[in-house]
């Protein structure tokens, strides 16, 4: 009897707590400092001459993420963890489509966030030669031609298809035609964005053709670990021994200098602010650096480029491709005409690019690593931009 009591007494009391626990009120739920997994999600952006554009959200476990439309396979956005866990913004952009397509945005071009091709960089003069053929272009950035021309990959609406994976994926395809911006050769483009589980955003380009043609494509967004401020603290480490001197137009000499001795020689970090504005030759024809870099790897061999270090957040960006070279922007040409997310002004050096490529104007210089692209062949080129803290 006693044994029963002891039970009946345990019981009441147990259901008595879980009244009085069901009564109470829930705990305020905590907020996740992390995501509990890889995501992706898509929405409306605008319309583009009456084609819808959209934009899709990735999300990883590790709270970064990153805003990518259709449009010009634009990155708008891309937010990853400071040394304090904090996700913060890191590339200039804008938070709606019409950003993009304003008058102001035109007139200077930033090519912000954005897929560049048939060729990245500059082309001389705005025409090459191919099979015995001369092949003349847009001529839209002084005498030479610039990442495309006039309505390059940037400005088109690419199709997309969000793609099944451990990493959430985005697959952007675009077709151009032959003649598009005077290049020869109907050339089929995919370019697959994805959010890895270790903080890189990662972009895989392939490229096929039916008619002997020339592709160098990159990408292109302003990076600025910090925050709202010029990216001058920020220190670069740039894995090469040479670079490609430019002539007043920016267009490489032909020579592969040796960057010892010279304000372009990053082997060891480097604030970008320490030589930038020194009286020599090359930064004043770039406004600061607006160069090329020879990469110490071999072509094809997926490799690291650069490391940038930002210390107020500790935020450290890692650039790895497969490319040849790598060309070093430090927003020379922003000034402060255009208003960005959050009603920041981006004003002049607010921004840098980090763009891995074949060198400019290679097609019209022999001695530099090929660019022609051939039926049957596919052309492929995998870009890497990978964050972490110290």
């Amino acid at each position: 009897m006693q044994k029963s009591l002891s039970w009946i007494t345990f019981v009441t009391a147990v259901t008595g707590l879980a009244f009085l626990a069901a009564c109470s009120p829930s705990p305020a739920p905590q907020p996740q400092m992390q995501p509990a997994g890889s995501t992706m999600t898509k929405g409306p952006f605008g319309t583009k001459e009456g084609v819808q554009v959209d934009l899709y959200t990735l999300r990883n476990a590790k709270g970064m993420e990153a805003k990518i439309t259709n449009y010009g396979g634009i990155v708008t956005s891309l937010k990853v963890p400071d040394r304090s866990g904090q996700p913060g913004e890191v590339v200039l952009g804008f938070d709606t489509l019409d950003g993009y397509l304003s008058p102001e945005y035109a007139k200077s071009n930033p090519y912000f966030g954005a897929l560049i091709g048939r060729y990245g960089n500059r082309i001389g003069k705005a025409a090459f030669t191919l099979d015995g053929k001369e092949y003349k272009l847009a001529a839209n950035n002084g005498p030479n031609h610039l990442h495309g021309g006039v309505k390059g990959y940037d400005k088109v609406v690419w199709e997309a298809k969000p793609l099944r994976g451990e990493d959430p994926a985005l697959e952007l395809r675009y077709f151009s035609k032959d003649g598009e911006e005077g290049y020869p050769g109907n050339l089929t483009i995919t370019a697959v964005y994805s959010l890895t589980g270790d903080n890189a955003l990662k972009v895989d380009f392939t490229a096929t053709t039916d008619k002997d043609t020339i592709v160098n494509l990159t990408h292109h967004s302003y990076f600025n670990l910090a925050g709202k401020q010029d990216i001058l603290g920020h220190e670069v480490m740039i894995a090469a021994e040479r670079f490609t001197p430019v002539d007043i137009t920016l267009i490489p000499t032909g020579e592969l200098k040796p960057v010892q001795g010279t304000p372009f020689d990053f082997n060891s970090p480097t604030a970008i602010g320490a030589r930038i504005n020194q009286d020599e030759e090359q930064l004043n024809f770039g406004k600061g650096y607006d160069h090329n870099w020879v990469i110490n790897k071999a072509p094809g061999e997926l490799g690291l480029m650069a490391r940038v270090y930002e210390p107020t957040t500790g935020r450290v960006l890692e650039v790895l491709s497969t490319e040849p070279g790598l060309q070093f922007y430090s927003g020379n040409f922003l000034d402060g005409t255009l208003q960005g997310r959050g009603g920041w002004t981006y004003q002049f050096r607010n921004g840098f690019c980090m763009e891995p490529q074949h060198y400019p104007d290679s097609p019209n210089k022999p001695q530099f690593p090929p660019v022609v692209l051939k039926p049957g062949q596919t052309y492929r080129n995998t870009i890497l931009y990978r964050f972490s803290v110290q």
